[in-house]
């Protein structure tokens, strides 16, 4: 491709024969032809001879326009021989200066800034991260502690819906065992936080279970009662016997129904014997102790004298202790006369007609009947609702039986009742030797 260096363009006589039109703005119009082109390039002047039709002059005025000066010579250059070809620009390297060379000083230098550095960040994470723990874990204890209160709800049950003063009915059903987390203990602390609740109707649903959960529990009860000045009627259901009785003593009335099957005045150990079924089978107890009694009251050996003794001991301070329960909780009927109860705490089971005509219940009655006459106690009148706690539980938590309330057939309460212990309970309920 041939490129162009300069270009001119000459226009021979073009000046003297033009003339500018006076009624247009410097217009030229050419009269006569163009005579010559040349175009000069690198390598010589191409002559090309061009022609314009001649236009006539628009006025008479142009005579007048002076000739415009003659262009510069142009000097032709020869063209360059064949095959030439113009030598490529020459490549530029950019060439980074030299550093002098340090030895490990540098390396040593941003090893340590860079161990520092990782260093601070170490230390600011691990802070973090026990910062996070920190925080995380009052969390979950203030998630836990919202989660336990929001464990029991209120089942509305009779009264006026809308009013603000509540019966709280709390309900004692199945073995009882202790649990200070239990369902029981914390129907108490709903009670203890509940200042609209100015009486307390107690459902008692039960055939009785361990001393020492039965005298924790009774002891909730009466602690309730006096810090809230309130009073509290028991409803029996259809079996309070023994222990069920026991937590009953806390009443300042108690009711219960046409075929309540109570009383059970009486303590009892389940002890089991057998000895003779391990021997049949060739496994022996071996059992290494501290002294003589320790071992006392496993069923792989059979019980001596001297150990039987022991636990009739036990059980009869705990008998006297029981008495000693009721006659506090029914002073008018048997703290003047303790032989009448002595009489009662046999471990027989009475009828609700049975437990009236000997004065261990108040009247009998149905559980609105007691929740009336707790109104008319806290003297409430007719504006009141009376509301029932019942536990919140999921279906995992019902299947695995670890807040539902006890059962005969809960692993926990088996647990109790065939381990060595004292019991409050009706002799129907737990398999007992002669």
């Amino acid at each position: 491709m041939m490129h162009c260096k300069t270009l001119a363009v000459i226009l021979s006589d073009v000046g003297r024969n033009t003339r500018s039109s006076p009624g247009t703005m410097g217009d030229l119009v050419p009269v006569r032809n163009f005579t010559h082109v040349a175009i000069s390039t690198n390598y010589g002047i191409i002559h090309r001879t061009l022609s314009v039709r001649p236009y006539k002059p628009m006025s008479e005025n142009t005579q007048n326009i002076p000739p415009p000066p003659p262009p510069p010579p142009v000097t032709p250059r020869p063209f360059p021989p064949a095959g030439h070809r113009a030598p490529p620009h020459p490549p530029i390297y950019h060439q980074q200066p030299s550093t002098p060379s340090s030895g490990c000083a540098p390396f040593l230098i941003h090893g340590f800034i860079a161990l520092v550095v990782f260093g601070i960040v170490g230390i600011g994470v691990l802070v973090g991260g026990f910062f996070l723990i920190y925080i995380a874990t009052e969390a979950f204890d203030e998630i836990k502690m919202a989660r336990e209160e929001k464990t029991l709800t209120e089942k509305f049950v009779a009264g006026n819906r809308h009013a603000d003063d509540k019966i709280a009915i709390m309900t004692i059903e199945g073995v009882i065992t202790s649990n200070a987390d239990g369902f029981i203990a914390k129907q108490i602390r709903s009670v203890l936080s509940d200042t609209r609740v100015k009486a307390v109707v107690l459902r008692v649903e039960s055939p009785g279970g361990t001393m020492s959960g039965s005298d924790y529990y009774l002891h909730l009860l009466k602690k309730m009662k006096a810090e809230r000045e309130i009073p509290v009627v028991v409803s029996m259901g259809s079996l309070a016997a023994s222990g069920g009785y026991y937590v009953s003593m806390v009443g300042d009335e108690i009711f219960a129904e046409p075929s309540t099957l109570t009383g059970s005045i009486g303590v009892i150990a389940s002890l089991f014997n057998a000895s003779e079924l391990l021997e049949k089978i060739g496994v022996e107890s071996t059992p290494i102790t501290s002294g003589p009694h320790k071992a006392m009251g496993s069923f792989a050996k059979p019980m001596t004298e001297e150990e039987r003794a022991i636990w009739q001991r036990l059980i009869d301070e705990n008998f006297d202790r029981f008495k000693q329960i009721i006659r506090e909780g029914r002073k008018k009927e048997f703290a003047d006369n303790p032989g009448e109860l002595d009489r009662l705490a046999t471990g027989q089971i009475y009828t609700a007609n049975e437990a009236l005509a000997n004065k261990l219940i108040d009247t009998i009655g149905f559980l609105d009947d007691a929740i009336d006459r707790a109104s008319e106690l806290a003297d409430l009148a007719s504006d009141y609702k009376a509301i029932q706690y019942k536990p919140k539980l999921s279906v995992m938590e019902t299947l695995l039986d670890s807040r539902a309330p006890n059962t005969l057939l809960s692993g926990k309460t088996l647990t109790e009742v065939t381990t060595p212990k004292i019991y409050l309970l009706c002799p129907q309920v737990v398999p007992v030797g002669e």
